[in-house]
């Protein structure tokens, strides 16, 4: 491999979003480098994914995760500083802040892969 093969050098590219921030800091066709900053009582959708796989990892704050299997009931978990969970394609859930947060996530490269079944913003779809 060649330094030009590599991504080195290159700058995150930050995406806005009403519950914060991405900072995605890897992007090839075979995976995905995030960092999701979650402001103080804010979420994300409650959503799943087809295809995309993702784990996270709680960098700082508090976490609450909001997830079910298919229609089944929800379950709460807080994941503190140094928490992870491994989120696979078809599980629902959310992710809520009570203090800003910031996750580090490592996913699929499916960006799009979004299903929106509540959201607070009024976002639908993808």
């Amino acid at each position: 491999m060649t330094v030009s093969d590599s991504v080195s050098g290159t700058q995150p590219r930050r995406v806005d979003k009403p519950w914060g921030y991405e900072l995605i800091w890897a992007e090839t066709g075979r995976y995905v480098g995030k960092v999701l900053h979650i402001n103080a009582g804010e979420a994300l959708s409650y959503q799943y994914h087809e295809v995309k796989e993702e784990t996270i990892y709680v960098l700082a704050g508090t976490l609450v995760l909001h997830v079910a299997e298919d229609d089944g009931p929800r379950k709460t978990i807080e994941l503190e500083q140094g928490g992870c969970f491994h989120i696979k394609p078809g599980l629902r859930h959310r992710f809520e802040a009570r203090v800003d947060v910031d996750l580090l996530e490592a996913s699929t490269p499916e960006l799009d892969d979004v299903v929106r079944l509540e959201d607070r913003y009024g976002r639908t779809g993808g």
